[in-house]
């Protein structure tokens, strides 16, 4: 209601939708499967997207997923590297916000480029509001589970089962939308499509372990700390080398392999931990959306029924907006800072 009377209205609402369900999930693959199923049926046929596009876009969207809190990522990258959780969690805010404007902006370019309209007219305040209450209960998980984790009550792992259940008993008992039988339907499908990303999951973790086995992470950790003692040279050089990497292997696998290796070359080189930390898990994320692994892109193809060739090709025009809010970062390592100096001290 919003948004919907402007051009490419449903195609904010996903960047917008997948900033909320990350807060949620901490998982872009987890954001894929359950928003893709949604959202892109939605964007095709109400928005006047191309399957494509829709596909592209909702994968992009995914990487939000990782930066806004509580993110499984931040919490595994501080437990290696001794980072203050709390400090991760705050500083990945505007970063978020800078990726999910930068969706925005290609989405604006796209609507002009194939002339789509809005797809609904301006709803009134009283509309609006209505809206709202509706939808209350669902904008006040995020609320929960962040709270619950910055407050001690529960930890992440716990938060990602207490955000099941309490989905579970607003669509059946509250909203009313799922019966049980659909709901053991949902549950099926949900295990059966589990199984097939833990499959490629496994294999990413083979594939690092092998990595790990023959070190050539430390070999490469070593010579690009001998190449020079800039830090804004070295943190430009590891990000090629994460991007490198994040097409190749899953993300947490990356982060525990490779955060313990690249902390003294950080330390020796005076680059902020905390920041590099989120640069460092933003630059693996987007290595999740290029072949040939690109685990985020398997999930879509599955969720959207579109052949590989076709994501990777559509997938491209949403890769540059993305690497310049990495190279941003990476030269103004402030913004990743402020929030946590401010509001954590």
């Amino acid at each position: 209601d919003c948004v919907g009377h402007r051009r490419g209205g449903i195609a904010i609402v996903a960047v917008i939708v997948a900033c909320f369900f990350g807060a949620i999930s901490g998982s872009g693959p987890a954001t894929v499967a359950a928003l893709g199923i949604i959202l892109i049926p939605a964007m095709i046929n109400r928005g006047g997207f191309s399957a494509p596009f829709a596909s592209s876009l909702m994968a992009s969207a995914s990487s939000i997923a990782i930066v806004i809190p509580p993110s499984i990522a931040f919490v595994v990258y501080a437990s290696i590297t001794g980072v203050s959780v709390g400090d991760m969690f705050m500083g990945g805010w505007i970063p978020g916000i800078m990726m999910g404007l930068s969706l925005v902006i290609i989405i604006m370019i796209e609507c002009r480029k194939k002339g789509i309209q809005a797809s609904k007219a301006k709803s009134s305040w009283g509309q609006r509001w209505k809206s709202f209450r509706e939808a209350f209960w669902g904008f006040l998980m995020p609320v929960i589970i962040i709270g619950g984790i910055l407050s001690g009550v529960f930890t992440p792992t716990e938060a990602a089962a207490i955000a099941a259940v309490y989905a579970t008993v607003l669509t059946v008992f509250v909203y009313k939308e799922v019966d049980f039988k659909t709901l053991k339907s949902v549950l099926w499908e949900t295990l059966r499509d589990s199984g097939t990303i833990m499959m490629i999951c496994f294999c990413a973790s083979l594939y690092g372990y092998m990595i790990t086995r023959s070190k050539i992470a430390e070999h490469l950790a070593s010579a690009i700390a001998q190449v020079s003692t800039n830090p804004y040279v070295i943190t430009l050089l590891l990000v090629a080398f994460l991007l490198v990497v994040g097409c190749f292997m899953e993300n947490l696998a990356s982060i525990t392999i490779l955060a313990p290796v690249f902390l003294p070359v950080l330390v020796n080189s005076g680059i902020d931990p905390l920041a590099f930390g989120i640069i460092m898990i933003i630059t693996l994320m987007v290595g999740l959306l290029t072949p040939p692994f690109g685990m985020v892109l398997f999930v879509l193809c599955k969720v959207g029924d579109i052949p590989l060739e076709r994501m990777v090709k559509a997938v491209l025009p949403f890769l540059p907006p993305l690497l310049i809010v990495i190279l941003l970062l990476s030269f103004f390592p402030q913004i990743i800072t402020f929030l946590p100096n401010l509001l954590m001290g």
